[in-house]
């Protein structure tokens, strides 16, 4: 957050309804928060507009749509600035849902969800690893999450 924004406990208190219960109400918020609907909607808008509030999404489940394996993957580049041409390949396989450049034993740091263990050694073996840039990888099976939350204001 840049030291130009501004945020307030009404501001923070409208976040964590919108990140908690997505499909809130603006109507409800200003309930929760006792304002006006109008308030919330200005406020909102203001986060909106000063990038505090990105967009909005539905929370899918990968267990419930068939992918029980998720692993974290530590990509180990040939050379760092082959980064972005092995990133450009990653984005083409679905199964990853996030990418980051660490810093580090790995320079690429992956979370992907497979049906499978079997679908995993495809996906690595396959896919990943024939990238031209990746040099080796090391893999992490996911047992349990034991937190998920959005960052709190």
């Amino acid at each position: 957050m840049s030291e130009s924004v501004k945020i307030d406990g009404i501001d923070r208190r409208i976040m964590k309804l919108l990140s908690e219960k997505g499909r809130i109400s603006f109507l409800e918020v200003a309930r929760e928060c006792g304002m006006s609907g109008a308030a919330i909607h200005q406020r909102v808008a203001k986060l909106e507009q000063q990038g505090i509030i990105t967009g909005y999404s539905v929370k899918l489940s990968p267990e419930n749509l068939g992918f029980s394996t998720c692993a974290y993957v530590g990509v180990f580049l040939e050379k760092a600035v082959m980064y972005h041409s092995v990133v450009k390949e990653l984005e083409k396989i679905t199964e990853i849902v996030e990418c980051h450049y660490t810093t580090g034993n790995y320079a690429i740091f992956l979370k992907v969800y497979c049906k499978n263990n079997q679908h995993l050694m495809e996906v690595l073996n396959g896919r990943i690893q024939g990238i031209p840039g990746v040099a080796s990888t090391e893999t992490f099976i996911s047992l349990e999450h034991g937190i998920m939350r959005d960052v709190q204001p």
